[in-house]
């Protein structure tokens, strides 16, 4: 297909349907280029046995395949994630090997064939749907690939004093001819004007919010004019096609910080409606925005604090919470106090200030393919690395699982290719070896997460309760929330007449304080039962007007009560 006009909107078969809630979902992001290939080729012999990877690797493909993914929906599922969220599939450009990530669009209609083709994606679409495994699909929607040149094909950056676009060149070809072939230009045909790209030049301060983000090139990609009425409805016909043709249950929309709000609520409400007609009633549209809470405000449907919200259409549904990522890793590490932690909880932060549906907005995450590093990098404690994700997997949002966190993947280094090892080896894979495959569901994370996940999975108050930090105290007789590093964090999550708490040791010694539970919910001389440890438990006891447990936790370990 050439043209956006050619495309059938009709579903090519049975609808799967939505979840009813997506805060019943784990997600588990991966990129498709760097996670298994389509046949087996598992190496036995040690990382250390192995040659070292070369670092110019890190940037290219390295062959990961829809097959390859399909041969591990059973790993997947075994950690206790029941959605797949894929990095773009998209054709990129056939002559170039750096955009194995599949953010540079060349054909937005066609699957990547390095990657598969549509029949592969359809097909790992249906049996993740056949486990009751849900597929998010990554969409590019702020920029195309690097299809087109500015004049002389020079480099050029944004500034403000420039007011005019920049001249635009040529069209890139990969025929000596440029015959119009698919492998030339871009694709559909409707994105071959040169008045459909903002012509800008590259971005050159990625933390400023403002005209730079809304109108400068990412790099080498070219910056779409959402403004124009042929880019909009085009990509709104582009992914309603996505939807009927594959089944897929949601996107997450890549750099919707680069995107106007108005354009991203135009966006979101048009895909939206047309899931909701072909009978995915609960389509998810999450979106990037790298950036503070006020700016992730401006683009969330459901925030009563959004500007214009009554009055515009309906933005993305949840957001990815940058700023959780940040603290929770800092307060984990002991580097900074939990009062932090807690803050991100207040009343205005428009990712938890739903109160109907708590924690509905959010999509949390601890690793993403967006870091330099990764949470274990330089870190020997993978203790940590499981307190952090039992945090997200017990507490409000929509957690999501990176890809080789749960294989301790330690990542880091001068650019985002650091944390985009191969899980089966490759030419980069991690750990600095090269060959090795890395899919060991006896790995010790992998198994706390598969236990954390099953209990999550049972227990509706850590997938929909409200969510209270408690106080705690070493006497029984001063309690106060902590505000110590590497202290004892508790918080209860209640839903109907349950209470659930979680009580983590961020210190490395053993714990044994008094930890405050909901009055009304428990009597004195009851009992409540560590859920990751079932033949161990706690005795509820009431003193000076307060009920309250105290739990022997180990160092860097976690507990999840519930009465007995």
């Amino acid at each position: 297909m050439k043209s956006v006009a050619h495309l059938n909107l009709t579903p090519v078969g049975e609808v799967f349907p939505s979840p009813v809630d997506w805060r019943d979902i784990v997600l588990y992001s991966l990129l498709v280029d760097r996670f298994e290939k389509g046949s087996s080729n598992s190496r036995g012999q040690e990382v250390n046995q192995l040659p070292k990877r070369a670092p110019h690797n890190r940037m290219r493909f390295q062959g990961g395949t829809l097959k390859g993914i399909i041969r591990r929906l059973d790993y997947i599922a075994g950690l206790g994630a029941n959605a797949l969220w894929l990095s773009p599939i998209f054709k990129n450009r056939p002559e170039k090997d750096d955009s194995y990530h599949g953010y540079g669009v060349h054909d937005f209609l066609k699957v990547d064939p390095r990657f598969g083709t549509m029949e592969d994606f359809r097909e790992l679409v249906a049996k993740a749907h056949s486990r009751g495994m849900y597929v998010i699909l990554d969409i590019v929607s702020s920029y195309t690939g690097d299809n087109w040149a500015y004049e002389a094909d020079r480099f050029c950056e944004y500034s403000q004093k420039v007011r005019d676009p920049y001249p635009f060149g040529f069209w890139r070809m990969v025929t000596p001819d440029g015959n119009g072939t698919g492998n030339d230009a871009v694709w559909p045909m409707e994105f071959q004007l040169k008045e459909c790209y903002l012509r800008r030049g590259k971005i050159r301060d990625w933390k400023v919010d403002g005209p730079e983000a809304l109108e400068g090139d990412f790099d080498t990609l070219k910056k779409l004019n959402l403004r124009h009425p042929v880019v909009l409805e085009s990509l709104i016909k582009i992914y309603k096609y996505w939807i009927s043709a594959t089944d897929v249950d949601g996107f997450r929309l890549d750099a919707a910080k680069h995107m106007d709000p108005e354009s991203v609520a135009s966006f979101c409400s048009a895909v939206r409606e047309h899931a909701k007609n072909i009978g995915k009633h609960n389509f998810l549209i999450f979106g990037e925005i790298a950036a503070g809470y006020d700016t992730i405000r401006k683009y969330l449907k459901g925030c009563a604090f959004c500007e214009g919200n009554g009055n515009r259409p309906y933005g993305i549904d949840a957001a990815l919470d940058f700023p959780l990522s940040y603290i929770l890793e800092r307060v984990v590490k002991g580097f900074s106090s939990p009062d932090e932690l807690r803050r991100v909880y207040n009343g205005t932060n428009p990712l938890y200030a739903n109160g109907r549906d708590a924690g509905i907005n959010s999509v949390t995450f601890l690793d993403n393919h967006d870091r330099n590093r990764r949470f274990l990098h330089k870190n020997p404690y993978y203790e940590q690395a499981v307190l952090a994700l039992g945090y997200l997997l017990t507490s409000l949002g929509v957690p999501s699982v990176y890809y080789g966190t749960e294989q301790g993947f330690d990542g880091g280094g001068h650019d985002l290719h650091y944390v985009r090892e191969c899980m089966f080896g490759g030419k980069w894979g991690a750990f600095g070896s090269s060959g090795q495959s890395f899919f060991d569901i006896d790995h010790p994370i992998y198994r706390n997460i598969a236990r954390i996940t099953a209990i999550r999975r049972k227990e509706p108050a850590l997938r929909y309760g409200r969510q209270y930090f408690r106080e705690i105290s070493r006497n029984g007789l001063d309690f106060s929330l902590p505000m110590e590093h590497h202290s004892t964090v508790a918080y209860s999550r209640m839903f109907d007449r349950t209470e659930i708490v979680v009580v983590m040791n961020l210190d490395f010694h053993p714990s044994n304080d008094f930890i405050t539970v909901d009055f009304d919910l428990h009597a004195d001389g009851e009992h409540m039962v560590d859920l990751l440890n079932p033949g161990t438990g706690v005795k509820i006891f009431q003193r000076n007007g307060r009920k309250m447990v105290r739990p022997a936790i180990e160092g860097l370990k976690m507990a999840i009560l519930k009465k007995h």
